[in-house]
Formats: structure tokens, sequence, C-alpha cells
């Protein structure tokens, strides 16, 4: 594919580029010249890919929208109480003066689903995640069900208002900002997540409808790692030819590609894209870490019909709700909290342990403990030691970057496969590579770090982690270089 930069194919209009990602959403604009930042919150032109809505169904979007899920919810008790489906009747069995079936007393019908009376608002993050599983596309919002596209567009309009608020107002049209931020090039990674075959067309589907509720009524398409390189080039002028890796590793997913150049002319030899990320990196560190401190690979005694029995206790029916903190509040169960407090009863030295999750139960601390876990990887990105220290929960705990890659080390070797099954693909070996374009908050990472380096000695760079994307996007739209969704 030959990417090129010639001036008849460059737009006239202020290009926009919009990266909306798993974990965190920039957006870029680019006059043919120069690549500005939009600033999404009042301080950074990065904003988290956040979406709360209260129960009278008001939405924010963005640190607002956090924050607010913090204040209202963090250290509430849960109660949950089952779903009302209905009403339903049945007869006493006699028949009655007109010849029908006397009606008993009306009863409620209850569904398999639970609600949580005392929950403000509903936090949703890491919605690109979901984007390419073909399951139901519906999520639970108190009582009303939400569409994929219904929780992405809020996030969508408020980058398209901050768009228009800081496009320059100078326009030789004459129209309004307003009326010329209607379109846009949107990124996406290879290979969304998802077991269908058909997960990427589903997601860009998602994706397409959500920028046009949102007003980008007119949208090309550009993968994300791609718009990474082309960024770099713009920056980075070159003559002589040069062939780039560009590492593209985020919260959802790792992208990679590698693209030969003369200049700003480029071709893309190939790409390559797996489900791995950010988020998988902090569930790998909440299993480790954390469940042997809330009680798994416990024993515990009950009594049988005629004996006692002694088995492990069954945490693995904890596991799945408390990664992903979302859906952890339906742990508020009688099947998952009674065995908690039985075992607890047992006053040995584990009971402390399940006491514990008991508490992150019951408190609603799932999105407490993410968020640490999160911070305790960034201070592991740059220091040699930090500690997980969760008060509400009795725990504090030291971890070296040495533990912390020891534990993470499956993730890094698919890091580390990936770029060699992207090579293999491309007939090319590590020597054939000029320069190492590295970005992506994952990217951060020093075990990330050093396997490039290792791999690429004296090549690798670091360029925007968090920004790059969309920067690139900008310049795509701009030389009309995106495409068209299929």
């Amino acid at each position: 594919m030959q990417e090129t930069s010639k001036s008849e194919n460059s737009q006239q209009r202020l290009a926009i580029g919009i990266d909306y990602g798993t974990s965190n959403s920039a957006a870029a604009l680019f006059d043919g010249k120069s690549v500005r930042l939009v600033h999404l919150e009042s301080h950074s032109a990065v904003m988290p890919s956040a979406t709360y809505i209260d129960r009278d169904f008001k939405i924010q979007t963005g640190q607002n929208a956090i924050l607010s899920y913090i204040e209202s919810n963090t250290g509430r008790k849960v109660e949950l109480s089952a779903e009302v489906l209905g009403e339903g009747r049945t007869t006493t069995g006699q028949i009655g003066d007109k010849g029908l079936p006397e009606e008993a007393n009306t009863q409620l019908v209850y569904g398999q689903s639970f609600v949580d009376g005392g929950q403000q608002g509903r936090l949703f993050r890491g919605i690109k995640r979901l984007l390419g599983n073909s399951g139901p596309q519906r999520l639970m919002v108190f009582d009303r069900p939400f569409r994929l596209v219904a929780l992405i567009t809020p996030l969508l309009l408020r980058i398209r208002n901050c768009v228009i608020e800081q496009h320059p107002r100078a326009d030789s049209s004459g129209l309004s900002p307003g009326n010329v931020c209607n379109h846009a090039c949107i990124g996406h990674p290879v290979n969304f997540e998802g077991s269908s075959t058909e997960r990427n067309n589903n997601a860009l589907n998602l994706l397409s409808e959500s920028y046009g509720y949102a007003g980008f009524e007119q949208q090309s398409f550009y993968p994300e790692p791609i718009a990474a390189a082309l960024s770099y080039l713009y920056e980075n002028p070159y003559s002589e030819e040069q062939t780039l890796l560009a590492v593209d590793f985020g919260g959802g997913t790792l992208d990679l590609c590698i693209i030969s150049r003369t200049g700003k002319d480029f071709n893309v030899v190939a790409t390559h894209g797996i489900e791995l990320g950010g988020d998988h990196i902090d569930q790998l560190l909440f299993r480790e870490l954390l469940f042997p401190l809330l009680g798994k690979g416990e024993r515990w005694k009950r009594s049988g019909e005629d004996r006692e029995i002694e088995t492990y206790f069954p945490f693995e029916e904890y596991e799945d709700l408390l990664l992903n903190w979302a859906i952890s509040y339906m742990l508020n169960q009688n099947q998952y909290t009674t065995p908690l407090m039985q075992r607890i009863s047992v006053g040995d030295e584990a009971a402390e342990k399940f006491q514990r999750l008991y508490d992150l139960i019951k408190n609603n601390y799932s999105y407490l403990v993410s968020q640490t876990i999160k911070d305790l990887k960034a201070e592991l990105s740059r220091e040699q030691q930090a500690v997980l220290d969760i008060p509400e929960l009795d725990i504090e705990l030291t971890v070296d970057r040495i533990e912390f890659e020891i534990i993470i080390s499956p993730l890094l070797d698919k890091f580390s496969n990936s770029i060699e099954d992207l090579l293999s693909n491309a007939k090319l070996n590590a020597g054939d590579i000029d320069l190492v374009i590295r970005t992506g908050g994952s990217s951060l990472i020093p075990a990330v770090k050093d396997i490039l380096n290792h791999k690429f000695p004296h090549k690798v760079i670091e360029h925007d982690p968090f920004t790059s994307v969309a920067a690139g996007l900008a310049i795509a739209e701009y030389l009309g270089l995106g495409s068209l969704k299929e």
C-alpha cells in the first residue's frame, strides 16, 4: 500500500483526528504545517475514556465521570434485590359464578438479574474492548438497556464540542467552526478484541454510528499504529530510505506496523495486532498480588449429612466478577456472601482474608482496588519499588520491579512473540529495522522497553505515548489517506 503526501491530495479545511482509546482519548488538528492538540480536559489534551450515568440519566464524561462515581459509590454498602419482571396470577382451582377460574392473589415475578437499589450511578470504562464481541450489545443502566453506541457517543460529542471551541475562528469559508467540524479521521486497532470473525466490521459499524450521532458526518478510518508512525514522519523528515517499526501498546490492544519511507512518502509493509494491553496487565496483578490476601487457596470445613467436609474454598466462583470492577456489585448475593460469612465465623488466621473479601464486596471497593493497582503499575515504571496501599482493606504490600516483571512475564512473552510474528510475516529480520517508534501507555513499562532495546539495540525512541495516534490521524485526514468504512 503506497501512502503519499502530495499537495493535490491535501484538503483546504483544517483536518481533525480522533483517537478514542480503551483507557484514554485524544484529538488533534492539522493545517498542513503543524499539529495542534485539542485540550479535552481543563489542563490536559488527554481525557479518560469514561462515561458516568446517574439515576436521573444525566451523563458526565472524562475525569468528571470518574470523580462523580468515586464520590457517590466508593464505601457505600451494596444491597441487591431481585429484579421484578412483572406480575402473575394463579387460580384457586375453583370455578366462580361466571364459569371462569377464580383468581388467587397477585404475585410478583422475579428475574435472574439483580438491582442495586442504593447505587447512585454507573461508570463505564473500557467500552472499546466490547465493540468486537458478537454477543448482545446492550448494558443495563438501572432499568434501561443502553447500547454501546449510547455509552460512547457522549464522549465523542464532548470531543467535538472541544474541537469547535478551540477551532481557529478565522475561516475563509465564512462558516462558523460548528458547521465545519463535521468531519474526522477515526483511529482503529489492527484487530479489535473479540471472538467473532466479523469483529472488526462489527466494531467499525458501531464506531461509525457513534461518531455520526456526535456530529461527525464525514468519516474516514485509519489504523492506529500507522497513524503513530505518520505523526513521527512529519515531525522528523528524513531524506534517505528507512524502514520503521511502530509499536503502539495501549490499554486494550497491541498494534504493530512496519513501514518503509523516503522523506514523507511511505509504504506499509506489514501490520499485526493482538488482544494485549494495560487492562490485561492490571488483571494479572490483581490475581497474583491480591487474590491470596482475599482467601484464594484457603480451605474450609462444613458439616455434611454424615460427616464433616473439608475442601478448598470455591474462590474461583468470585474471580471473574472481582476482576471486572464494573459488575463486581453482583457479588452481593446470598450465594456469594453466605459462604464468606460461614468461613469468617471459623475465626482462624485465614478468616482475616475472607473478611477483607467480604468488606471489598459489601463496601463496593472494586474500583478503588482497580485504580490502586494501576497506580502501582505506574509507580513501578518509574521506581524500583512501590507500595500497594489499600487501608480500607488493611492491605499494605511492598512490590519491587523484579517481582512485578516476574508476574507479568507471560504477557511480556506474548509481546515479544508478536514482534517476531510481524517480522516473520514481513520476511524481515530485526537487523532490517532502522528505527523503532514506541508509543502507548503500556510502552512505558521498563520491561517492555528492555525487550525492544534488546531486539533493536540503539534504534528505539519514545514518541508521544498518549497523543501520537491522534496527531497522525489528523495528518492522515489532511492528506486524504484514510479509507471509508466498507
